[in-house]
C-alpha cells in the first residue's frame, strides 16, 4: 500500500511512547503511534478492577494450563488470572535464552505503564559520572544539569507523591505529598537515623500514585490495586495521563494491532523515511513516513527494530556501525535481602488503614562519600511494615474457641526489605537475532545471552547481610537474611543495547538520543542507557524523552532533520 506521511512516528504506547506522542502532539506535530498489541481503553477495559478475591474463578491464582501456556511466566508472580491479558504470550512471541533471561511484557496501548510498580527516583551526578569515574563502558553524554529541569517537568504531570531528603545521591524533585510511613516503619526510621553516622535512612517510597488530584486524575484511593487499572486515574499510566493529553490536540492518530517490523533508510538522506508495518490481524503490510521516528517500543524490541534495519548498508542493522548495537544489556538485581519481627509495647494497640501503594525506601550509601567495597556501585532497600493476618492460622493449624478468637486479631509487626543493586554494563551481554526461530507471524526472534558477573555477586553479600545489621541495630528480633535466587529480567527493568554516549565509534545515540547512524531517529526507552544506577528507570525515561521530543521539534523547525 502507498506510504501515508506524518509529523512523526512513535513506535510503542508504555511509558517512553506515551510521553513521546504527548510532547510532540502538544508541540504542533501530527502523530502516528504504533502498537503492536490490542487497545485497552482507559477505565472501560479495566475488567477486573473492582474485583474482590471470590469473584475469579481461582481465586486470583494460577492453573496447570496457565503454567503450560506461559512457561516464562510461570517462573515468578506475574502470571496469575488477574490480569493475565495484559502479559505477552509466551507462545505467539518466543525468544531464544542462550543463557536464562526472564522477559516479561505487556503488548497491548499502554504497555508495561499499566503494571510497573511505579517507584520514581531521579539520578544524580553520583550515576552519570560513574563510569568515566571508574573508566567502566563509556561515559554518559549527560549530566544531571541537563536533566534536572525534564525531571521537574514529567513529575508535575505524572504526579509523584514523595517527601524532600536534601541527599545528593537522590536529588529531590518536584513532589506531592508523601504517603507516610506506618506507625511500624517510623519506629525504626527514628533509631536507624541516630546509626550508622546517619547514612542509611528510611524515607517514604516515591510513588507515581497522585496524593493530590490533577486535571482528569482523581488522588490515590489507597487501593493497591494498581495492577488491574485504576479507574480513577490514581496512578500514572499512559491511558491516565499522556494519551489524554495527546488525543486533545487532535493531532494524535493511534493504530493497535500495528507491528513495526523495520525502519526504511534513506542512504542518499541518510535518514529515516519511515516505517514498514504488519497488521497483527490481517498479516497485511503498510508503509508509512515521516520526518522523525520515536523507537518507544521498550528496550530489546527496540533494538530488535534496529538491529532488522538498512541491513544492506549496515549488516548489524541501523546504528551498529560502532560494533555497540545489542550489547550491553543490563537489569537490575535483585531478591535479596532480609526480614524480622518488630516487638515494641507502643505498637500493640496501633495498626494501619487503607492498602498503600508504596512502602519505605533506604537510598543508596555504599562506594559514596569516599567509602571503597571490594565491588562498584551500589544498592537501595525497598521494603515494608506490616502485621500479620488471617493467614498465619493456615500455619499454625489450631482449633477451638481459643485459636478462633487469637485469629480475631491482627498477628506481630514484621519489618524486611529488598535490595535492588546496579548491574555493570558488561559487552558480552547482548541480544541479537536468531534466524532459526519465528513468532506467531513468522519474524525472527530475538537471542539472549546475559548473566551477572562477579561484581553483582560480591554486592548480594553486602544486600543480605546491610539489611540485617539494620534491623538489629534497631531493636528488631529474630532476623533472618534471605537469596532468593536472581537471574537476569527478573527485575522487569532490562537496560541497555542501544547505549547514549559521546563518541560514534562507541556507542549507538548521541547525547540527545539520536541514532548516530540516522539523526532523525531517537531511541528513549531503556535501550539508551548507558548504565544502570541503581535506581528503578522509569522516571528517567520519561524525563529522556520529553527532552528529547523538545530537541527534535526545535530541530525540525531548524530544517536539520
Amino acid at each position: 500500500m502507498a506510504a501515508e506521511m506524518y509529523d512523526a512516528i512513535v513506535v510503542g504506547s508504555g511509558i517512553s511512547g506515551g510521553w513521546a506522542a504527548k510532547e510532540l502532539t502538544e508541540k504542533g506535530l501530527r502523530v502516528l503511534m504504533l502498537e503492536r498489541g490490542r487497545n485497552v481503553e482507559h477505565v472501560k477495559d479495566y475488567v477486573n478492577a473492582r474485583k474482590a478475591p471470590w469473584e475469579y474463578p481461582h481465586r486470583g491464582g494460577r492453573t496447570v494450563a496457565m503454567e503450560e501456556a506461559w512457561p516464562v511466566l510461570r517462573r515468578d508472580y506475574p502470571l496469575n488470572e488477574k490480569n493475565l491479558d495484559w502479559w505477552a504470550s509466551d507462545r505467539d512471541s518466543p525468544y531464544t535464552e542462550v543463557r536464562r533471561f526472564d522477559w516479561y511484557r505487556g503488548y497491548h496501548v499502554g504497555g508495561r505503564s499499566l503494571l510497573w510498580g511505579r517507584q520514581s527516583y531521579r539520578l544524580s551526578d553520583f550515576d552519570f559520572e560513574a563510569n568515566a569515574r571508574e573508566g567502566i563502558a563509556v561515559d554518559w553524554p549527560i549530566r544531571y544539569a541537563d536533566l534536572a529541569p525534564w525531571y521537574d517537568h514529567v513529575e508535575r504531570h505524572a504526579g509523584v507523591a514523595g517527601s524532600h531528603e536534601n541527599m545528593a545521591q537522590l536529588p529531590d524533585g518536584e513532589f506531592q505529598p508523601a504517603m507516610p510511613l506506618n506507625c511500624g516503619e517510623e519506629l525504626v526510621a527514628g533509631r536507624l537515623a541516630n546509626l550508622f553516622d546517619g547514612r542509611r535512612r528510611i524515607i517514604p517510597g516515591r510513588v507515581a500514585n497522585a496524593t493530590q488530584a490533577l486535571p482528569g486524575r482523581a488522588p490515590c484511593q489507597y487501593r493497591n490495586a494498581c495492577w488491574l487499572g485504576c479507574p480513577y486515574g490514581g496512578y500514572f499510566s499512559t491511558q491516565s495521563s499522556t494519551l489524554p493529553a495527546a488525543m486533545a490536540t487532535g493531532r494524535l492518530t493511534l493504530m493497535p494491532f500495528s507491528i513495526v517490523t523495520e525502519l526504511v533508510y534513506d542512504r542518499e538522506r541518510q535518514r529515516v523515511s519511515g516505517v514498514r508495518v504488519l497488521d497483527a490481524v490481517t498479516e497485511k503490510s503498510t508503509e508509512f513516513t515521516a520526518r522523525v521516528v520515536f523507537l518507544c517500543a521498550s528496550t530489546l524490541n527496540s533494538t530488535w527494530l534496529l538491529l532488522r534495519s538498512a541491513t544492506d548498508v549496515w549488516p548489524g542493522g541501523l546504528g551498529s556501525s560502532s560494533g555497540e548495537l545489542g550489547h550491553n544489556l543490563m537489569d537490575h538485581h535483585f531478591r535479596v535481602g532480609a526480614e524480622g519481627t518488630l516487638r515494641d509495647a507502643s505498637l500493640d494497640d496501633k495498626y494501619y488503614y487503607g492498602g498503600r501503594p508504596t512502602g519505605f525506601y533506604i537510598p543508596r550509601y555504599r562506594n559514596l562519600f569516599g567509602e571503597q567495597r571490594d565491588y562498584l556501585r551500589g544498592f537501595g532497600y525497598q521494603g515494608s511494615s506490616s502485621r500479620l493476618g488471617w493467614q498465619r492460622a493456615v500455619r499454625e493449624l489450631g482449633v477451638g474457641a481459643d485459636f478462633k478468637d487469637r485469629m480475631s486479631e491482627p498477628g506481630e509487626w514484621r519489618i524486611g526489605a529488598t535490595a535492588f543493586g546496579e548491574m555493570l554494563p558488561h559487552h558480552p551481554n547482548r541480544i541479537s537475532i536468531d534466524q532459526t526461530h519465528t513468532d506467531k507471524w513468522g519474524l525472527p526472534v530475538l537471542a539472549i545471552d546475559c548473566a551477572i558477573g562477579e561484581n553483582e555477586r560480591l554486592m548480594r553479600i553486602d544486600m543480605a547481610n546491610d539489611m540485617a545489621e539494620m534491623l538489629e541495630a534497631s531493636g528488631v528480633s529474630e532476623v533472618s537474611t534471605y537469596d532468593n535466587e536472581y537471574w537476569p529480567g527478573m527485575g522487569i527493568h532490562e537496560m541497555g543495547t542501544a547505549r547514549m554516549g559521546r563518541d560514534p565509534k562507541t556507542s549507538v545515540l548521541n547525547g540527545r538520543n539520536q541514532v548516530w547512524d540516522a539523526p532523525n531517529v531517537f531511541v528513549t526507552d531503556g535501550a539508551c542507557m548507558t548504565s544502570t544506577a541503581c535506581q528503578n528507570p522509569s522516571l528517567t525515561y520519561m524525563a529522556l524523552t520529553a527532552r528529547a521530543a523538545d530537541f527534535a521539534v526545535a530541530e525540525l523547525k531548524r530544517g536539520n532533520l
